[in-house]
């Protein structure tokens, strides 16, 4: 008899044994084209040599001690950071997951303003952690003890609903992703994020961007909010930090003044971590994969909807959301077995695309060819 996994995973029967940029192969030597890079986390490419480089020589030298020592390349990270996403006047908190970040900025949040309110979005999705979790709009992962009062999910978009929300005195902070990756790739209104800021302000709540999907470069901007003028008190960040390192992050505006022990982690910014996340910066300047992802998702949208089988097509950059009228098992299964690419979902009837920022144009290009196949064979119809 032996110890068996905790079976809480729906898998494919595929077995991953190596990567390279866009592709990964499984133990039968079949190479697949990777569209969902792992949930958003490969953004820079599988097994990139600089990325390897970093991670390698790093772990030669010394791979963990905490934060009790001073560790450089948490600066260098954050001086970097801050130069490539154009908040260089923002304090960097590190931790280990996107569940995490958030967490941290909420309770920032509590401390700076002495409140408990959250209000948060319809299908958004903020991580499995307490805090995170009961303001994530999917009961089935909330637990009894999940469960919180102060907790207050609205409709996207509904900046009368949130007004009157935030008039009740008691909120913290405003929790909204980017761009709402598991529910469905929508993407929130300029002006409702623009509003909100500004009812923020009024109100004495602080607003909190989750990038942690949309972020680093993957819609085309380095955060997905800066498609607007808005200026939030914390970004969340974690997936595309490490390229598949467990990275997590909040940038913080610099009007919050922390105080020692107010934050804390015992594995979050250790040497590895900062590696990983520097490689990652260093590749996706050098290789300009921000502009890579606005051009390539753009082409992939407009041929998107151009195929009559889709209902609509929806997202920023390599962040794209295929909605169908009907279940989309199917067409995932038919590309996945057959054409042999991964594609990711959101709900029953959408597929996600999340491929690394290094997509190509002819990867673009075969995706298109084989997806187009798989409808027509199908016989799918839209209305």
């Amino acid at each position: 008899m032996r110890m068996k996994l905790f079976d809480v995973y729906p898998v494919f029967d595929i077995t991953p044994v190596k990567a390279q940029g866009c592709y990964v192969w499984d133990d039968q030597g079949t190479r697949y084209l990777d569209l969902y890079g792992g949930h958003a986390v490969i953004s820079v490419g599988h097994s990139h040599p600089v990325y390897v480089d970093y991670i390698s020589n790093q772990l030669n030298e010394i791979g963990f001690y905490s934060n009790s020592v001073k560790i450089p390349q948490q600066q260098e990270l954050a001086t970097r950071l801050g130069k490539l996403s154009g908040l260089d006047d923002y304090q960097l908190f590190l931790c280990n997951s996107g569940a995490e970040a958030n967490e941290n900025a909420m309770k920032l949040a509590s401390f700076a303003t002495g409140k408990k309110g959250i209000i948060s979005f319809k299908k958004g999705f903020h991580g499995r952690t307490s805090g995170a979790v009961s303001i994530t709009d999917n009961p089935k992962i909330i637990a009894p003890v999940n469960e919180n009062e102060h907790a207050v999910i609205l409709p996207l978009n509904d900046i009368d609903a949130v007004e009157k929300q935030l008039q009740n005195g008691d909120i913290a902070a405003v929790v909204i992703e980017g761009i709402q990756g598991i529910g469905g790739i929508h993407v929130p209104d300029p002006e409702f994020l623009e509003q909100l800021e500004k009812l923020c302000k009024q109100h004495g709540a602080l607003l909190i961007l989750d990038e942690i999907q949309s972020g680093y470069g993957r819609s085309g901007k380095f955060f997905a909010f800066q498609y607007t003028n808005i200026k939030p008190d914390m970004v969340t960040l974690a997936k595309g930090m490490g390229n598949g390192f467990p990275v997590g992050g909040v940038l913080i505006s610099p009007e919050l003044e922390p105080w020692p022990g107010m934050l804390g982690t015992t594995f979050g910014g250790n040497y590895l971590a900062c590696a990983a996340s520097i490689a990652v910066l260093d590749i996706m300047e050098q290789e300009q994969l921000v502009s890579n992802s606005e051009e390539i998702g753009n082409y992939l949208m407009d041929q998107l909807q151009k195929m009559p089988e889709i209902k609509e097509v929806r997202g920023k950059g390599l962040m794209i959301g295929i909605e169908f009228e009907t279940e989309i098992k199917t067409i995932r299964q038919k590309l996945l077995f057959e054409e042999k690419i991964f594609t990711g979902v959101s709900g029953a009837n959408t597929i996600r695309l999340l491929p690394p920022l290094t997509l190509s144009k002819e990867q673009a290009e075969y995706f298109i060819r084989k997806f187009e196949k798989v409808l027509s064979e199908l016989n799918l119809h839209s209305v």
